[in-house]
Parts: structure tokens; sequence; C-alpha cells
């Protein structure tokens, strides 16, 4: 089963990642990725969600989720080595693998260390699962147009 990146949630002020578990009259309530405890989220404080959030490229954007998928990937299922001790410079050049058109004048060392430190707990719990994914663009690649289109009724191509 894929993790639906929907539910799980950034809040401003508060370190890791939080899953959501449900809805209160103001708010969410959440459960650490870090620590499993749950609190209240409220309406006023900023929430995103990883579904939302994506890395500026030259081109255009990248979903955090194709990210992680990539970083998975190359890393081979295993964790990036702890990007708090790492200098700026080798964050830079290790994120440059990952998403080699980031824009270096929008993405600062600090969202590189940050998408490091959620591949890791992300990894670590067991939620990096792309599987239903590749399944998807397996299907939707097979599917071709056809040259011509076909009568619905007979079955037959038209002319």
């Amino acid at each position: 089963m894929t993790m639906d990146f929907s539910k799980i949630l950034s809040i401003s002020g508060k370190p890791g990642l939080h899953k959501m578990v449900g809805e209160s009259k103001n708010g969410l309530i959440v459960e650490s990725l870090t620590d499993g405890k749950k609190f209240p989220a409220f309406s006023h404080e900023r929430i995103s969600s990883l579904k939302e959030i994506s890395i500026y490229t030259e081109t255009g954007d990248i979903s955090l989720k194709d990210v992680l998928k990539k970083m998975k990937e190359i890393q081979d299922g295993k964790p990036v080595d702890n990007p708090k001790k790492a200098n700026s410079s080798d964050l830079k050049a290790l994120f440059e693998q990952f998403v080699p058109d980031y824009d270096k004048d929008a993405v600062y060392v600090s969202d590189i260390k940050k998408v490091f430190t959620w591949y890791n707990l992300l990894l670590e719990k067991d939620m990096l699962d792309f599987t239903d994914d590749d399944e998807e663009e397996d299907e939707t690649s097979e599917e071709k147009p056809e040259d011509k289109a076909t009568d619905e009724t007979t079955g037959e191509k038209e002319d």
C-alpha cells in the first residue's frame, strides 16, 4: 500500500513530521512520527501536507514525493548520512544527485537538511512504499491510443 502523503504533515514550529489521525472542532489531531505522542494542531498554525510540498528546479517544480522516491532508488533504500553533521557543500552535492537541476538560489541548505531528515524518518517508519505508483505508471504506459477511431457498434476501424 502506498503512503498517503496528504496525511503526513509538517507543522511550523514543531520538529519532525506528524501523521493526521483525526479532526477536532478547531483543527487536527496529529501523532508525532518521532515519539508517537498525539496532540492537537490548530487551524491558525502553518500546516503543510507532504503532498503539497515541492522543490524548486531550474525548469519548474518537482513534488517532494518524486524527490523522496528518487532518493530511495539512488540510496538503494538506505538512509542518508546524518544531515545535521554534514557540511553545506557535501549536502548540496548529495542533493544534486537526487535533483540535478534544483534551483540553487531558491533551495537553501536548511531545506536540504529538512528533506534528508524527513527521508530518513519516513524510511525508518517504513512509510516510503511506492509500489502502487510503479504499477499505475506501468498501466498507463501500456495504454496506447489507436491510430484510427473504432466504430463502437461493429468494433471495426473506421476510415
